[in-house]
């Protein structure tokens, strides 16, 4: 939406969720170049991140990939898989960080149709405590970097749309824009 660069975070969050906005937010401009987004995006725009809970806080470090795919999705234009759910949390350096509750969280999205899931690669040792059936009927994706989860939940590879489609460049600091060469009838 239009505004002069700020985030506002609503509903029930606690500070790790607030945080990982911020980080993912962070994160997303460091490597805005790289996926084809507009280094300036939030110069003239203001971005709302909304987490509906009705009366359950939401708080824990589960949901950074999540919410960094969310934002990249968005500032791209290319859409996140249908298919695909994901956990885990990242670093501002696109480090993904392990996280509690596989086994919950493996049979939730299994429950729910989800065939690929995207989990942090130090948390494959938890999948001994997943069921066999649900494992044989899920792909698992195992993430290093948000680089990672990117390619496996987007519906096209950011970085190789970037590559053929590059946003505009950003100006120096103090550099005026030349002034486009006008045709004279």
């Amino acid at each position: 939406m239009q505004g002069k660069g700020g985030i506002t975070l609503t509903g029930q969050l606690g500070d790790v969720m607030k945080e990982s906005c911020q980080a993912a937010l962070s994160y997303t401009r460091n490597k805005a170049q790289k996926l084809g987004i507009d280094p300036r995006f939030l110069e003239k725009n203001d971005i709302h991140i909304h987490f509906p809970a009705g009366a359950i806080p939401k708080d824990g470090p589960s949901a950074g990939v999540t919410i960094f795919t969310a934002l990249t999705s968005l500032l791209t234009g290319i859409r996140v898989r249908g298919d695909v759910a994901m956990t885990g949390e990242a670093t501002l350096r696109g480090l993904v960080l392990p996280v509690g509750g596989i086994k919950e969280k493996v049979l939730a999205a299994h429950r729910a149709g989800i065939k690929r899931i995207i989990l942090p690669e130090r948390n494959k040792k938890d999948l001994v405590d997943v069921p066999e059936q649900a494992k044989k009927e899920m792909e698992f994706i195992f993430a290093h970097s948000m680089d990672d989860v990117l390619r496996s939940a987007l519906e096209e590879d950011p970085f190789i749309k970037a590559e053929k489609n590059p946003p505009p460049a950003e100006q120096a600091q103090g550099e005026q824009k030349q002034p486009e060469p006008q045709a004279h009838a």
